[in-house]
């Protein structure tokens, strides 16, 4: 069983209703916050700013963040049940941080047809789980429709089960291979089931820096088209960012500026739409900041990138949540913390930093791993709400779009989860052993340039 991680040793932030000290802050930083705590937007230059703190700026900064978390979400630390099913790893892109992809001759390369797809997504149902999490590579010789497809499968199977799948990416390159729009192909995963859409693919949107990190992917405009399209459709998403790289202060407040403009624009058709008695759009239900990990990256491994740092430090990584909350505050209410990329115990002091949401469980989570992470692969609901109870938080069980399943106010109370009855939490894999598993070879799935159709 995973076991709960240690308190953190960090200085609580002062109770609601109290003044916060911001003289630490200087002469620079303490103005900005003071107009965040008002409930003013906080700008580009000013964000940059923000992320340049250190010294006695920082716990004023951290303190300032809190407690926007808490006049938002209150006391309250949501995680949600959910697996990963990465169903490929083959990838016609090649970018310099993914440590995850493989050509479509490599060895290693593997490729889960859609009846085992659909066989995890059910097991993940059995283990309590109500989301499924689907995005893989990118691969070649991909009939347009596999994406639609795919969901309408897992979702004939399984019909109470969210699907939370396709990235920006994978829409986009769905339907360029299937000559549809945007529109008429969010509009086709829909029909078939999708429930929301991962903001992934977004790494830094600043084009400089993608131009250098994932040269020939999916550009700034290009994302923030799909996703905008996608809560037209009312469709919700996600987003995050990658940090820790090559990225300048000023690139990551650019990057939560275009997320903050994104959902403006979302809520502002919403509100039109209400009024004309047409569909609600969808909108982005959460930010999820992602440390870079740097030790299987090519463009790291292969010494290409002069200036290419290790990751983020933790500093780094507290004033990310802390920053992340002040300059959406009013626009994302809900700052997820990446236990995968950070570890359980840093991201619990994250939850100290603006953040409220513990992410998922997270079964068989693989790209992350492959990147050298050591944290991958599987958090129990008993562990969160652990985590958050040593916070002096309320844990809670969520849906994919927060709305709260259950409330676990007394640990007497606690039920056993069905994650917690699994004598040996291996059974459901490892990215180890599916880049091994002979059966799921893509060389076999890829004949010729084509598609195999009875895969």
């Amino acid at each position: 069983m995973t076991q709960p991680v240690e308190p953190p040793i960090v200085p609580p932030p002062p109770p609601a209703g109290t003044s916060i000290d911001l003289s630490g802050a200087g002469g620079e930083v303490a103005p900005i916050l003071e107009r965040a705590l008002e409930g003013r937007e906080v700008t580009v230059e000013e964000g940059a700013r923000l992320f340049e703190a250190s010294g006695g700026e920082l716990l004023p900064l951290i303190a300032v963040a809190d407690r926007l978390r808490g006049e938002v979400v209150g006391g309250r630390v949501t995680y949600v049940v959910n697996r990963n099913i990465n169903f490929t790893n083959v990838c016609v892109k090649h970018c310099g941080f993914c440590a995850f992809s493989r050509g479509h001759t490599a060895g290693e390369g593997y490729f889960l047809p859609q009846e085992e797809v659909v066989r995890r997504a059910l097991e993940a149902r059995e283990m309590g789980a109500t989301e499924v999490c689907v995005q893989a590579g990118l691969p070649p010789g991909l009939d347009g429709m596999f994406y639609v497809d795919l969901v309408r499968s897992i979702k004939q199977a399984a019909p109470d089960l969210h699907i939370h799948a396709c990235s920006p990416e994978e829409v986009l390159y769905g339907s360029q291979l299937a000559g549809l729009n945007i529109v008429d192909y969010l509009t086709a995963l829909k029909e078939a089931g999708l429930g929301s859409l991962p903001g992934t693919s977004a790494e830094i949107l600043v084009d400089e820096v993608r131009d250098v990190i994932s040269p020939g992917r999916i550009t700034t405009a290009q994302w923030i088209e799909v996703v905008s399209t996608a809560h037209r459709l009312g469709i919700p998403t996600t987003s995050t960012i990658m940090y820790g790289h090559l990225e300048t202060a000023r690139h990551k407040a650019l990057h939560l500026d275009v997320l903050r403009t994104v959902q403006k624009n979302s809520v502002q058709k919403d509100s039109v739409q209400k009024d004309s008695a047409q569909k609600d759009s969808g909108r982005i239900t959460e930010f999820v900041p992602l440390g870079f990990i740097f030790d299987e990256a090519p463009m790291f491994a292969k010494k290409r990138l002069p200036g290419l740092r290790q990751g983020p430090s933790g500093i780094e990584t507290m004033k990310m949540y802390a920053i992340s909350r002040i300059m959406l505050h009013g626009h994302i209410p809900n700052i997820q913390v990446s236990w995968v990329k950070e570890g359980p115990k840093l991201a619990q002091v994250g939850l100290m930093a603006g953040a409220n949401d513990l992410g998922g469980t997270l079964i068989n989570e693989s790209i992350s791993t492959s990147a050298g992470s050591k944290h991958g692969q599987l958090m129990t609901p008993a562990a969160f709400r652990a985590m958050a109870r040593e916070m002096g938080r309320v844990p809670a069980e969520r849906a994919t779009d927060y709305r709260i399943l259950r409330t676990f106010d007394d640990p007497a109370n606690d039920p056993v989860d069905p994650l917690e009855r699994v004598e040996d939490q291996g059974i459901f894999g490892s990215y180890g052993d599916l880049i091994a598993e002979e059966r799921f070879r893509f060389r076999d799935f890829y004949q010729g340039g084509e598609q195999r159709r009875d895969i």
